[in-house]
């Protein structure tokens, strides 16, 4: 399930049904419990991502210093000489690393979106418990 689906997913979850808060009240720990298996799964996610562009980002410095194995340069030619204060530069640029970057930082946005949405879960309990209150005040039975 991708970001938007989650989204999605999340609107039509956190909607309260005022007319069946107690069935509401009860729904708020599955709820819960589903949106932590999500934000499990994608912390392990982004983590493996991490990992994938920490080594890959290694590689790179190693291909751009020289200090990669003649294979590599075999395979992908690199015949510049950079200064050390220039190898950012050229990480930075790079097209692999970009596109790892962005998985991180795709997955590093689903896992505090699902953050933020398993504390609004945690708050549907105050919710609730607010709307019933109001509910007995206007009727008079407080």
């Amino acid at each position: 399930m991708d970001l938007e689906k989650l989204q999605e997913q999340a609107d039509k979850d956190l909607k309260i049904n005022d007319t069946e808060l107690d069935l509401e009240s009860l729904k708020t720990p599955q709820l819960h419990n589903q949106y932590m298996k999500h934000l499990t799964k994608y912390k392990l996610m982004l983590s493996r991502a991490e990992t994938e562009y920490n080594t890959l980002k290694r590689e790179k410095w190693e291909y751009y210093t020289g200090k990669a194995d003649a294979s590599v340069y075999a395979e992908k030619p690199f015949d510049l000489k950079i200064l050390r204060t220039d190898i950012d530069k050229y990480l930075d640029s790079d097209e692999d690393l970009q596109k790892q970057k962005q998985k991180v930082d795709y997955l590093d946005t689903t896992v505090d979106f699902l953050d933020r949405t398993i504390r609004q879960i945690g708050n549907r309990g105050f919710t609730i418990k607010n709307a019933i209150d109001w509910r007995k005040f206007t009727s008079g039975a407080i």
